[in-house]
């Protein structure tokens, strides 16, 4: 909530203004009827009409207010899905929403939503969310005024303490034991009955008939796009190799030619080298047809290796020692299986095909992916995983060797098998039913709530590393950035000009400790105490620096929603990797009794890990207006 301002005695003598000048006009304009022996011209008063409606709207001012009613009766806090819900409201058609009340949502022509993880209780000196069953923990915190004395403020942020009056308690969407993604659940929206409708009968007369191919499933050009996948020079222009990286060989032209291209199953393994990244030490390629194994090769890195992954890619040291082979061998090998056939280049069939050619160095233009012509249950852009796809679809379990990794063959084969069983029961088979699209196709399609049709509302991502890769990739404008600094000054220049702008402030969260890389072969960080105030202050002072001068240059009547999305993860995290490990060796043959206290796991440790999971998706939400 905006905090609100007591009449100041210029904006007294601004209303007396007002009415001399309604008092003047009104004269005016009955000093013309009069001249006109008292007739008035239609169009004098049409435009009368019409300037009073302005400075009417003008007074007007755009206000948020709780529902205080229904946030009691709510069974959980304001989910993220219900501050996206809000956002598109406020820009677009979609209803109004229950927890929150509205006035004047038609002159609001923009709406800024910020993302900034690590805004917790404590430095906002917010007292802790009840846990008490004798609270209600979905009640809007109030936040105090900061003092005068900056000195005795509790608040590490005064723009917030200054500009919201209410802080409104959140939760992140997940299960009993793990949090969701925040941005899937921001940016993925349901669908209305009536676009249901439309989207399936639009469905079933485009719907071509199953030609039982292979060729079916082939990837798109803008799919692989999307997906990440290095296109060779002759498909698109958007992938520059670098020095080492070899491509397919444009194939003659085919056109006319009826024949089956040639597929073949690949899976690479990796491990790390000594300059933090992944280098090939394994190919696998299963002939499609024969479903036999037709080449698989140890790679021996160019650069020392630190760490082999064993217990993901099956590598160990005693394994590549002899191994003299070299990545350019391989490519040369396995161009000579891309030779076109009859004419036709061969495709490439894998699961997250795009890693495997990138451990490659290799630019292909023909590629299956099972995890794209299957579906993960809860839609995109999330895919499912290999092993849960062969177990559901095919009936075998793989990769469960536990501490010995993942065997490429294996995976290869399992694709093979997923392939054929899509081929066998139609392009249908393994997609479900999605009830959902892109935050950015719905806004595309609404009219603005403002006035313009559809298609009339502009939308933008800022945030930092590729969103275009992902969330903002049906923006109409979306914007990589490296730092804090930089969204700050990109979410200034872009936001006048779009009606609906998301950002993200990451320079907190990271300094706690809550953002780490991902490798895999290192444990979830484990929570630890805040780092000290000479390290915290300077991060919180410029986050704070960065809303304040945000918020001054917003164009007045803009809606500025910031929420946190959840606390800090790393406890839940960390629990949740001794539960995999518990898990994984009892699937292995181990027994309980076996395993060490970091690797067991009992019914107490699942009552903790699911009271943890809950502290870890409560977030915070502050909604206001810029006057």
């Amino acid at each position: 909530m905006k905090r609100s301002h007591d009449t100041s005695a210029a904006d007294q003598e601004a209303e007396q203004q007002n009415k001399k000048r309604k008092v003047d006009s009104d004269a005016e304009a009955n000093a013309e009827e009069d001249a006109n022996d008292g007739w008035t011209k239609v169009d004098k008063r049409k435009k009368k009409k019409a300037k009073r409606a302005v400075q009417r709207a003008a007074a007007l001012v755009p206000k948020f207010m709780y529902s205080q009613t229904d946030i009691v009766n709510r069974v959980h806090a304001v989910g993220i899905e219900d501050i996206r819900d809000l956002a598109v409201h406020i820009v677009a058609d979609a209803p109004p929403p229950n927890w929150l009340r509205i006035e004047h949502a038609s002159l609001v022509p923009r709406v800024v939503v910020l993302f900034i993880p690590g805004l917790t209780n404590d430095l906002l000196g917010l007292p802790p969310t009840p846990t008490s069953a004798m609270q209600n923990p979905n009640i809007p915190i109030s936040i105090p005024l900061p003092p005068k004395n900056k000195s005795d403020s509790k608040c590490g942020f005064p723009f917030i303490a200054s500009t919201f009056s209410h802080a409104c308690p959140t939760r992140a969407p997940g299960d009993s034991t793990r949090m969701h993604s925040i941005l899937n659940a921001f940016f993925s929206i349901p669908l209305s009955v009536s676009e249901k409708g439309r989207r399936h009968r639009q469905a079933k007369e485009e719907r071509p008939p199953s030609s039982g191919a292979t060729s079916e499933y082939l990837l798109s050009t803008e799919q692989m796009l999307t997906n990440g996948y290095p296109l060779p020079s002759y498909v698109s222009d958007t992938f520059h190799k670098p020095a080492g990286w070899v491509e397919t060989p444009k194939e003659p032209d085919s056109t006319g030619s009826q024949a089956e291209r040639k597929v073949y199953a690949i899976d690479c393994e990796m491990c790390m080298t000594d300059d933090d990244d992944k280098a090939l030490t394994r190919v696998s390629i299963v002939d499609y047809d024969t479903n036999k194994v037709v080449y698989d090769r140890l790679v021996k890195p160019a650069r020392p290796i630190v760490n082999y992954l064993t217990q993901w890619s099956g590598i160990t040291e005693e394994a590549l020692r002899p191994v003299k082979t070299t990545i350019a061998e391989v490519q040369a090998d396995v161009l000579k299986f891309l030779q076109p056939q009859n004419g036709l280049t061969p495709v490439l069939l894998g699961h997250s095909l795009e890693s495997d050619l990138k451990a490659l160095h290799l630019c292909h233009p023909y590629c299956i992916d099972t995890a794209l012509i299957f579906q993960h249950p809860r839609g995109a852009p999330l895919k499912p995983g290999l092993a849960w796809l062969t177990n559901k679809y095919v009936g075998r379990e793989i990769q469960n060797r536990g501490d010995g990794g993942h065997d490429p063959e294996e995976d290869a084969r399992a694709c093979v098998d997923l392939l054929k069983r899509k081929v066998k029961e139609g392009p249908a088979f393994g997609m479900y039913k999605v009830d959902c699209e892109g935050l950015f196709e719905r806004l595309a399609r609404a009219t603005k709530r403002a006035g313009g049709g559809s298609g009339s509302i502009r939308t933008a991502v800022v945030d930092h590393g590729d969103p275009t890769a992902m969330h903002g990739a049906k923006a109409n404008t979306s914007i990589g950035c490296k730092d804090d600094s930089e969204v700050l000054s990109q979410l200034m220049t872009t936001i006048p000009s779009h009606n609906f702008v998301f950002g993200r402030f990451m320079a907190l969260a990271n300094v706690l400790g809550w953002i780490t890389p991902k490798v895999p072969s290192q444990p979830p960080t484990a929570p630890s105490q805040p780092p000290p105030r000479e390290i915290m202050q300077p991060v919180m002072d410029e986050l704070n620096n960065n809303l304040k001068t945000l918020h001054a240059s917003l164009p007045p009547r803009t809606a500025l929603l910031i929420f946190t999305g959840h606390s800090d993860p790393r406890a839940m995290s960390l629990l949740n990797a001794r539960k995999y490990r518990f898990e994984q060796a009892i699937r292995s043959g181990k027994e309980s009794t076996e395993l060490g206290p970091e690797d067991s796991w009992s019914s107490a440790d699942m009552r903790e890990l699911e009271h943890i999971a809950e502290i870890t998706k409560r977030g915070l939400l502050f909604i206001g207006v810029k006057p």
